[in-house]
């Protein structure tokens, strides 16, 4: 198959996470099998227009927001290329309107609706006001356009998203996602120090907030804790976190890590006792994921997505968004006081976690696109 892939990022841009992994590492093994993968994504500074990774053509045009999309209508209409078997339009909030320009075969991919996360943008007020608004109500408007193409998506929970904004439930395919795992062998023994750890995005939708009001609440009853803040973030968000955490007291027991390589990731993991995902919506969650093959077993709130990569009293503990961080820190609380608990969930994390693989969810996917292309 000639598949092509649009995607708002691609897996060098310098805000790519997870969607993005995990697009590139289905790619790869579409690619192994003798197929044709071409990425249709933005521009960022430095990065070239056109260029091969690992066997996946890349072109970039546009920004992320908006840009990428018009882009993508001139480049596929006015422009000479070989035909498509099939082409992949990935939702990130907006996905690129396929259905009124493009005749092949194609389906939609998805990680999670978006919903509440519209209003939790980075932009400035009054803009991410109005986008954010725009954003909530437009979106299930944008779904009615799709009511006839198939969807892919990596968990039941954005498939009951979608059920929901009336996508029929025939059209939606779930092929949970893989995971590259980068453990260090022997696993490190975990901190002497009670440790909490957030792991990913340091943004306002990933509830990072959050996780240091829980932590203040587990170290005022246990001043030896601390918390590990591992991921990047705008200079500004970390400057209006660091003064949280002084208001809060805790300053000195929290450590800003910043991006730090895959190596040193899963090395935090596995030292730490907890992490705690206090993010409000995701399409699957791979941090929990990696967290579980540490052998770390994850506090977070029962939101969807969440809800699928961490298994409720086996590999974690899920709280209701409603309880707040009140909740996440007993939670937490309780789970380190409990050494029988705690090993239990552990020892069930490390199966959990080890159970995914990119060549796995690479041959469904494949098998997925096969049947759509066979079908006229």
């Amino acid at each position: 198959m000639n598949i092509l892939f649009l995607s708002w990022r691609d897996i060098k841009h310098p805000h790519s996470g997870g969607a993005e992994i995990n697009n590139f590492e289905q790619a790869k093994v579409w690619i192994k099998k003798g197929h044709s993968v071409t990425v249709f994504s933005s521009m960022f500074p430095h990065a070239k227009s056109e260029e091969i990774i690992d066997g996946i053509e890349v072109f970039r045009k546009g920004s992320q927001v908006l840009g990428v999309h018009f882009q993508f209508f001139l480049w596929y209409l006015f422009t000479t290329k070989e035909k498509f078997d099939i082409v992949i339009d990935q939702f990130h909030g907006i996905p690129f309107f396929t259905p009124f320009f493009v005749r092949v075969k194609k389906i939609a991919y998805i990680h999670e609706v978006a919903k509440e996360v519209w209003l939790m943008n980075p932009w400035k007020w009054p803009l991410n006001v109005i986008v954010g608004s725009l954003g909530k109500y437009i979106e299930p408007l944008i779904f009615k356009l799709y009511q006839n193409i198939p969807f892919m998506t990596v968990s039941q929970s954005t498939k009951d998203d979608l059920i929901n904004l009336g996508i029929p439930a025939k059209n939606i395919t779930v092929i949970l996602s893989g995971v590259t795992l980068h453990l260090p062998k022997p696993l490190p023994k975990k901190e002497n120090t009670k440790t909490l750890m957030y792991l990913g995005a340091v943004a306002e939708d990933k509830g990072v907030r959050d996780a240091i009001k829980t932590f203040a609440l587990v170290h005022s009853k246990d001043h030896k804790t601390k918390l590990w803040i591992v991921g990047k973030g705008e200079e500004h968000i970390v400057a209006k976190l660091k003064l949280l955490c002084k208001e809060l007291g805790v300053y000195s027991s929290v450590d800003f890590k910043g991006f730090v390589s895959k190596e040193d990731k899963f090395k935090y993991l596995a030292k730490a006792h907890v992490l705690i995902n206090p993010s409000v919506r995701e399409g699957w969650g791979l941090v929990n994921i990696e967290s579980a093959a540490c052998g770390t077993p994850v506090v977070a709130y029962d939101v969807p997505g969440v809800r699928d990569s961490v298994k409720n009293n086996k590999t974690g503990i899920l709280v209701p968004k409603s309880k707040g961080s009140d909740g996440l820190a007993k939670a937490t609380e309780s789970l380190l006081k409990n050494k029988s608990l705690y090993e239990k969930l552990s020892k069930e994390s490390k199966k959990w976690g080890t159970s995914f693989s990119w060549e796995r969810m690479g041959e469904e996917s494949e098998a997925y696109l096969k049947k759509q292309v066979s079908q006229k």
